[in-house]
C-alpha cells in the first residue's frame, strides 16, 4: 500500500484550480433545471437523497471514520463508506484523516480550514482545492487503511457518486439527473461545508474547547445534528452530538435504529460530567484557552504605557517574571484577567487554571515587548 503522504510536498497556499472545475460544473449543472423543468418525481428524489447521503457524511465520514464513536460490521462499515463518498467529497479515508488533524490543531494556525486564520472563504471551500492539502496522510487514518475494500474506495473515489447519477438518471430522467442528483449534491456540499466555517464564527459557546467551536441549532438542522459542534468538540467520542433533549440529532435517532438492527453497536455517550458541563480541562485545552485569553488584551499598547512608566527599562532577560513585583499601575492583575474570563468562556471547573496560565502568558509578552525596546 502506498502511503499518499510520502508524494512530494507541493507549495503551499497553491490552489488546484484544475481540480476546482469538477466542483464548479457540478454548481453549474444545477442549471440544467432551465431545459429540465423540475418535476415532483425528480424534487422528491432530491429530498431523500440529501437526507441519505447527510447521514452518509454525518454517520459515515464523520462520527465513524473520523471518531469512531460506534463501532459496525464490517459490510455495514463498506456500505456507509460507499453512501459517504456517493456525496463526492473524496474518500473516507482522505475524509477521516484531514478531519482527525483539523480535532489535533483546531483554531490553531496548523488547522487546515480555520476561519480565524484563513478567512471565511478559504475555511468553506478553498482548502479543499489548496495542493498542500491534495494527499492523504494514511498514518492518521491506519485504523481504516487496514481493509482492501476501503483502499479500493480510495483509489476510484468518484465511482459511487457516478453509479449514483446513472441511477438517478435512470430512474427519472435528466431532471432526475439535474434535480435529483446535482441540486442535492450541492446542498450537502455547502452544508457539510457550513460546519467548517460558520459553527467556528457563528452561535453559542457551552463548553471552554481552546478553539471557535459553536453550537449552532440552525445548522444543526440541516446538517441532522453536526451543528452542535461545540458539544462535539468538547467530548469528541460522543456518537450522540445534541446533548441536551431538545438538541435534535437525527443522525444519532438513525444509529439508534441501527442498533436495534444489529448493525452497529458499542455507541459511545458522553459522560455524566461532561453533559453537567463539571469535567476538568486538560492541559492542552486550558493552554489553548489561556492563549487566547491572554490575547485579548492589547499587549502593544499595554507595553508602551509601562514603558512610558519606567524611568529606566529594567536590565533582565526575566523581565516578564518581575513585572507583577513593580506594582506598575498598568499591568493586568489577575482579578482583571479574571474579568476577562467571565466575560469570554464558558463556565468549566478549570477557569482558575486557565486564567493563571493566561496571566503568566500576559506577563511573559508584556515583558519580551518591553525587552525589545
Amino acid at each position: 500500500m502506498t502511503n499518499d503522504a510520502n508524494q512530494p510536498a507541493a507549495e503551499d497556499g497553491d490552489i488546484i484550480y484544475p481540480h476546482a472545475v469538477p466542483f464548479v460544473l457540478v454548481h453549474l449543472a444545477c442549471l440544467g433545471a432551465i431545459w429540465t423543468g423540475v418535476t415532483w418525481q425528480a424534487l422528491t428524489l432530491g429530498v431523500l437523497l440529501y437526507c441519505a447521503r447527510m447521514f452518509g457524511v454525518t454517520g459515515g465520514y464523520h462520527r465513524y471514520f473520523s471518531h469512531r464513536t460506534y463501532k459496525a460490521n464490517r459490510a455495514f462499515q463498506f456500505f456507509l463508506a460507499f453512501l459517504a463518498q456517493s456525496t463526492a467529497q473524496k474518500s473516507v479515508l482522505w475524509w477521516g484523516a484531514k478531519h482527525r488533524h483539523h480535532h489535533l490543531y483546531s483554531d490553531g494556525e496548523e488547522d487546515i480550514h480555520s476561519p480565524r486564520h484563513t478567512g471565511f472563504f478559504y475555511s468553506h471551500v478553498g482548502w479543499i482545492f489548496d495542493r498542500k492539502n491534495e494527499t492523504t496522510d494514511l498514518a492518521k487514518i491506519d485504523d481504516f487503511a487496514r481493509y482492501p475494500e476501503l483502499v479500493l474506495l480510495h483509489k476510484y473515489e468518484l465511482v459511487p457518486a457516478i453509479i449514483l447519477a446513472l441511477l438517478c438518471f435512470a430512474t427519472a430522467g435528466w431532471s432526475g439527473l439535474v434535480i435529483g442528483f446535482f441540486w442535492s449534491t450541492v446542498a450537502l456540499y455547502h452544508a457539510t461545508f457550513c460546519i467548517n466555517s460558520l459553527a467556528h464564527v457563528h452561535g453559542t459557546k457551552r463548553y471552554v474547547t481552546g478553539d471557535d467551536s459553536r453550537n449552532n441549532w440552525i445548522l444543526a438542522f440541516f446538517t441532522m445534528g453536526e451543528g452542535w459542534h461545540n458539544n462535539h468538540h468538547a467530548y469528541q467520542a460522543s456518537v450522540r452530538q445534541g446533548f441536551r433533549w431538545w438538541e435534535i440529532d437525527f443522525t444519532y435517532y438513525l444509529l439508534l435504529g441501527c442498533k436495534k438492527l444489529g448493525l452497529v453497536s458499542d455507541m459511545e455517550l458522553p459522560p455524566q460530567a461532561v453533559l453537567k458541563n463539571e469535567h476538568k480541562l486538560t492541559a492542552r485545552v486550558i493552554n489553548k484557552a489561556a492563549a487566547d485569553l491572554a490575547a485579548s488584551f492589547d499587549v502593544e499598547q499595554i507595553a508602551a504605557r509601562i514603558r512610558g512608566s519606567l524611568p529606566t527599562l529594567p536590565d533582565s532577560t526575566e523581565l516578564h517574571a518581575r513585572l507583577a513585583s513593580l506594582s506598575l499601575p498598568h499591568v493586568p492583575t489577575r482579578d482583571e484577567v479574571s474579568a476577562a474570563a467571565a466575560r469570554l468562556l464558558a463556565r468549566t471547573p478549570s477557569i482558575d487554571a486557565v486564567i493563571d496560565r493566561a496571566h503568566a502568558l500576559l506577563l511573559e509578552k508584556l515583558g519580551q515587548k518591553i525587552a525589545q525596546a
